[in-house]
């Protein structure tokens, strides 16, 4: 069995694909519109994927709040001064609770935590 995609429903769609290409750096795989009230998007290369659904009829989005999304960065420091460039708040962190990684928190824009972890070598 593979894992393929996790799959978020979103507010605006627009919004939260400029935040996962231009910020996480996920490249649109596929965009589609099944019918008039939905839309979905698939982002990602490799094996796994993210999966983005808007729905006009359903706009209220509720995430549990110990979920998070991790992505690898090559150094915290650096990628918190990007973010600070495109005026995106550090949800939370740095954290490292341990010698060997680093991570902090940011929210995408409906409110779901993103990690951002560098790990530290040896």
């Amino acid at each position: 069995m593979k894992f393929c995609w996790t799959t978020i429903t979103v507010s605006d769609m627009d919004k939260s694909l400029a935040f996962y290409q231009d910020i996480i750096g996920l490249k649109l795989i596929r965009r589609l519109k099944p019918n008039e009230d939905m839309e979905i998007a698939f982002l990602g290369e490799g094996e796994t994927q993210v999966e983005l659904i808007f729905n006009e009829k359903s706009k209220e989005i509720n995430f549990g709040k110990d979920i998070s999304l991790g992505f690898i960065v090559e150094s915290t420091s650096q990628f918190s001064e990007y973010l600070n460039s495109k005026g995106i708040m550090i949800h939370s962190g740095p954290f490292q609770p341990n010698p060997f990684i680093r991570f902090i928190y940011v929210q995408d824009p409906d409110g779901l935590k993103i990690q951002f972890v560098e790990n530290i070598a040896q």
